[in-house]
């Protein structure tokens, strides 16, 4: 299966420095904050130095009260301002992950729904829920520990040369094991954290897709084989995880090496220093401090490195899919002359396949209604689809009142969203009040323009009978509306858009004999007056269309009314002697009992 894709390291470094460009202030703050509270963190160290080289000389006890005083000055300091530095690194890191945030799931919300099917929405649901927590954790949880340690670490090397250029040699004698110790773990640690976020998107893939189809499962008796499936996934994640964590514990006895090294060196050099009375015995005693100073940043760094490179590789996957070519800006666009669509020598393949759509070359008035008729897999969905603005057609052009909607100049086309609505057979009901899913379609409808369009559709009635009537919560945790039910509802945001062309997609397939009746009766008038396009699985829906469009492998057959096409002896004959000569227990045209 494809995936969405994954930014490279660079990119994604790239993508981060951009958002916090944007918050100038906000993450300068957060930096010179750390950095004060890191430098305070020094003081301590300097001040007991000069405290061993006092007391060594004799000096009075005022002295070393006052070093004293000092170190816990700096010290109440230094905690105040870790605690604000860590709240500014935080809120920083909100700030841009929210940014991010933001433009992934517009990139997701204008995905066309041919990739969604392609990639399947369990990697995309991966990236904004499991990789989205992952992320947040870090700058939450790790980042201002991490920024807080790197900085220690830079002061205190520095602070290490500051006391003697000698002393902070000896103390770099650990940098080339620490280096050979990163040198060798990130390379080999990072292919694995990018593995283990692919296969957290495998693993959701299989759950939602059993999830999704549970009765089917259920009715096939697969619960066993779609069981081992996400076992499989999830053992794959476990094995990745314990071989990371072997990895790391290498890495850590490598890093214990380094600190030993590096402590011995400042020591030994101390003490031959002192012994030539180059240095005193209370500078020897900071630097000690200080390289030993560095063993809780350090620490720090690597007992949170884990975390970080999973961080980093679903920041990755996160700035991928952020990448994704933004919707068109609408900075003005042609106005139609009518709501007339023409399509014009339309084809279209998927993925380099073959042509499911070829030379398809039809005009719908304004205010006519067409349907579509033909065999599954003829490509009815597909020019619905394009029709919509949901496909860009491989060849030809579809225009919308002489505004190219798909096809090579598509430039006029921007700020038409909303004038042409498509309604496929799998319509979702958001959890929450029935008011706020109708309102989506129009934001500012009053209650009795939403019962109006209720009324519309042959609704009103089990909706009254609700207990709350149109207040009554839906979806998840309220009422479940049946399939039919749901199809009102999206032809009732329909009427309550009010856009000039309506594409009905199989609107009425999901419901039974009697409920498609109704769903029938609901989309024709939902359709009153405007340009519709319907994909017509019953041919009692086709009949009432102005004209019927019959594909036949992706070409059109025929055109006409239904008086006609009967008449004539082609497809659209066969199919219509076939329906109306049909018992209980046949099959219409998507396969559907009726």
């Amino acid at each position: 299966m494809d995936r969405l894709p994954t930014a490279t390291g660079r990119r994604t470094w790239a993508a981060l420095g951009a958002e916090l460009r944007q918050v100038p202030l906000l993450s300068g703050t957060a930096l010179l904050t750390v950095l004060a509270a890191s430098a305070s963190g020094l003081v301590a160290p300097w001040m007991l130095g000069i405290m061993v080289d006092d007391i060594r000389a004799g000096t009075d006890t005022d002295r070393l009260v006052r070093a004293v005083v000092v170190m816990v000055l700096a010290a109440t300091v230094g905690a105040v301002l870790t605690g604000f530095g860590a709240a500014f690194v935080a809120r920083t890191g909100e700030t841009v992950l929210a940014r991010l945030r933001e433009r992934v799931l517009d990139r997701a919300l204008h995905l066309p729904g041919g990739t969604l099917d392609r990639v399947g929405t369990g990697d995309l649901l991966a990236r904004v829920g499991d990789d989205v927590s992952v992320v947040t954790r870090v700058i939450t949880d790790t980042a201002p520990v991490l920024v807080s340690a790197l900085l220690t670490v830079v002061l205190t090397v520095a602070g290490l040369f500051a006391l003697d250029w000698r002393l902070g040699l000896a103390g770099l004698t650990a940098l080339p094991m620490y280096l050979l110790a990163l040198r060798w773990y990130l390379p080999r640690s990072g292919p694995y954290y990018a593995r283990e976020r692919v296969v957290t998107g495998e693993r959701s893939q299989a759950m939602i897709g059993a999830l999704r189809g549970a009765a089917t499962v259920r009715a096939y008796r697969l619960e066993a084989v779609h069981t081992a499936a996400i076992e499989h996934r999830s053992a794959a994640a476990r094995d990745l995880s314990i071989g990371v964590l072997r990895m790391f514990t290498r890495f850590g006895s490598r890093l214990n090496r380094a600190e030993c090294v590096g402590l011995t060196a400042v020591l030994v050099v101390g003490f031959l220093l002192v012994r030539a009375d180059l240095v005193t015995v209370g500078a020897t005693t900071a630097a000690a401090l200080y390289f030993h100073r560095l063993f809780n940043p350090l620490g720090a760094l690597v007992a949170e490195f884990d975390q970080v490179q999973q961080a980093g590789a679903s920041l990755a996957r996160l700035v991928g899919v952020a990448d994704l070519p933004a919707a068109p800006a609408v900075t003005g666009h042609t106005v139609p002359a009518d709501t007339s669509i023409e399509i014009d020598g339309v084809g279209h393949r998927y993925d380099g396949g073959p042509l499911i759509l070829q030379d398809v070359t039809v005009r719908i008035e304004p205010g006519e209604r067409v349907a579509l008729v033909g065999a599954s897999g003829a490509g009815k969905s597909t020019l619905a689809a394009v029709v919509a603005g949901q496909l860009q057609s491989t060849v030809g052009t579809v225009r919308f009142g002489g505004v190219a909607l798909a096809g090579p100049d598509t430039a006029g086309a921007a700020g038409l969203a909303g004038r042409i609505v498509l309604i496929s057979q799998d319509v979702h009901v958001f959890a929450g009040p029935l008011t706020e899913d109708l309102r989506m379609a129009r934001a500012g409808a009053s209650d009795e323009e939403l019962t109006a369009a209720l009324d519309t559709v042959g609704a009103s009635g089990w909706v009254r009978a609700l207990p709350e009537g149109i207040d009554s919560m839906v979806g998840e945790g309220g009422h479940q509306p049946t399939a039919a039910q749901a199809q009102q509802l999206a032809l009732a945001r329909l009427v309550l858009a009010d856009p000039d062309v309506a594409i009905l997609d199989e609107a009425t397939a999901e419901a039974g004999s009697a409920g498609a009746r109704e769903l029938e009766r609901a989309a024709l008038a939902a359709t009153v007056g405007r340009t519709s396009l319907i994909v017509a699985h019953r041919l009692t829906q086709a009949r009432q269309a102005d004209r019927i469009v019959v594909l036949d492998a992706g070409r059109i057959e025929a055109v006409g009314t239904h008086d006609e096409l009967v008449v004539a002896d082609g497809t659209y004959r066969r199919l219509w002697d076939s329906w109306t000569g049909a018992t209980t227990g046949s099959v219409d045209l998507t396969g559907h009992s009726v």
